[in-house]
């Protein structure tokens, strides 16, 4: 019998690709990789944006009406101060000006600025005084666009608030829009 020589005597000593570390290494970027990229495809899936306008026109014309009621609050002389109480639940405020401006009830807006579903609507009727109290749940921290106008829309006060950073907001017409007289 012949007796067979290997070329390599530590061959047999070799192990198989599985048990070495770095073809293992080298593997791993690749899968976070493949997993991080499924992960961000699965939260765009899932969490549409709702900041896309559909009709820029209709818009376009809006953005002329409110300011035309701007230029009315502006000529009202309008302010608005308002504060939530997030121990009693509660959103008061006080809104001054001419008093004519002010009869009856009035909308308020609470809009969030990412997430529409959020979004607070409320009626006030302020007293004699324009001083109004009304219930509102646990109000989220957040930046919050307020817009208070009349129940007729002639007029209205619109700004940012950036809550509970800021504890009170006064939302105030600028003089600059009035008509000139």
């Amino acid at each position: 019998m012949s007796e067979v020589i290997p070329l390599n005597p530590r061959a047999e000593a070799v192990a198989p690709w599985w048990r070495h570390r770095w073809p293992w290494l080298l593997m791993a970027g690749p899968a976070i990789v493949v997993v991080a990229g499924s992960y961000l495809g699965y939260i765009a899936y899932q969490g549409q944006d709702a900041l896309v306008v559909g009709d820029y026109y209709k818009q376009g014309k809006a953005i002329n009406q409110d300011l035309r009621r701007d230029r009315a609050a502006s000529a009202l002389g309008l302010k608005l101060a308002l504060r939530y109480e997030a121990g009693d639940g509660v959103l008061s405020g006080r809104i001054a000006g001419a008093a004519q401006a002010v009869p009856g009830r009035l909308l308020l807006q609470l809009s969030h600025a990412t997430q529409p579903e959020k979004d607070v609507q409320l009626a006030i009727q302020p007293d004699a005084d324009g001083v109004f109290r009304v219930p509102l749940p646990m109000l989220e921290r957040s930046r919050w666009v307020v817009q208070v106008e009349s129940e007729q829309r002639d007029w209205r006060l619109a700004g940012t608030w950036h809550w509970p950073a800021q504890r009170e907001i006064l939302l105030q017409a600028d003089p600059q829009l009035a008509p000139a007289e």
